[in-house]
């Protein structure tokens, strides 16, 4: 599992993700028709930092059920997907086959992945990680240089996430959780919920179906809260160069909290009268002849 202190936890998420992906997917209407179609799931933000990818060679790790990896294809990618969920690899390759467009799919532990993508030698132009991928890394020094090591020389690592500074507050938008939380585990006895039903079509550009109603998981899990610096410093301990930094006052699609306003393009902000704080974060960093 990439360290074994942390086993028990990558197992207890990867069954918390499991149960709650079926849940998600099933509020997702005819995903395959929507992709075949032309439809993309991505939003302009990952498309600005992502840039050109017409044959480049890109690995979205934590890719979730594979719709942005295919998105990404799309647009003339190579793409590998990988994510510790079961389901959700199970479905990203069917959706492949079903949208009619190419990717490859792993299930595995990101850092075990790593371990078997340096030992075959495994190069990549682009690594991509967006939206949730952060908080469930129970190890940031070991990811950065799994990271480096995967990126070919002047590969790119990019980067479209939740703001630490988003994970500081409840459901109601109220202080609550630690800033520098030093990557602490935070248990959830509730597991991984069903972030697209509270949501809604904002995270269904294929459109919104009811679904599984009342999802409760019944699989705990862990996150884990990262700071910015500590994403940047881990970043740079690996010779990695930060070549942009970019923070949003919304998230894409997303209801973080309670009476989010949604405004043009599915973006949501906090609620009338409470104060701007960064949401989302886009990062490059490079990987250059000496890292």
């Amino acid at each position: 599992m990439g360290d074994s202190g942390n086993k028990h936890i990558h197992q207890a998420n990867r069954d918390s993700w499991n149960r709650a992906t079926v849940a998600h997917n099933s509020h997702k209407r005819d995903q395959a028709g929507f992709l075949r179609g032309g439809g993309s799931t991505l939003f302009p933000e990952e498309v600005e930092v992502l840039g050109d990818v017409g044959g480049r060679r890109l690995v979205h790790l934590q890719c979730n059920s594979g719709q942005d990896t295919l998105s990404i294809a799309r647009q003339g990618a190579v793409a590998t997907g990988v994510d510790i969920s079961d389901e959700a690899i199970e479905f990203a390759s069917r959706l492949s086959v079903e949208s009619g467009i190419r990717a490859t799919f792993h299930r595995a532990d990101v850092y075990d992945w790593f371990d078997t993508a340096r030992a075959r030698g495994d190069r990549f132009d682009i690594v991509f990680c967006s939206y949730g991928a952060i908080c469930w890394l129970s190890d940031l020094d070991r990811w950065a240089a799994g990271v480096n090591a995967v990126l070919a020389t002047g590969g790119r690592l990019v980067m479209v996430d939740f703001h630490p500074v988003s994970m500081m507050f409840n459901e109601r938008f109220e202080l609550t959780y630690p800033y520098l939380g030093e990557g602490k585990p935070q248990h959830w006895e509730d597991g991984v919920g069903d972030y697209v039903a509270l949501s809604g079509p904002a995270l269904t550009p294929s459109g919104f179906e009811a679904g599984v109603a009342d999802f409760r998981n019944p699989k705990p899990a862990y996150e884990f809260q990262w700071h910015m610096g500590a994403i940047l410093n881990a970043l740079l301990r690996t010779g990695l160069r930060i070549e942009l930094l970019r923070e949003y006052p919304y998230s894409n699609g997303a209801r973080l909290f309670d009476n989010m306003r949604e405004e043009a393009g599915r973006r949501m902000f906090p609620p009338t009268g409470a104060p701007a704080v960064p949401l989302m974060f886009g990062l490059v960093a490079v990987r250059s002849a000496t890292a």
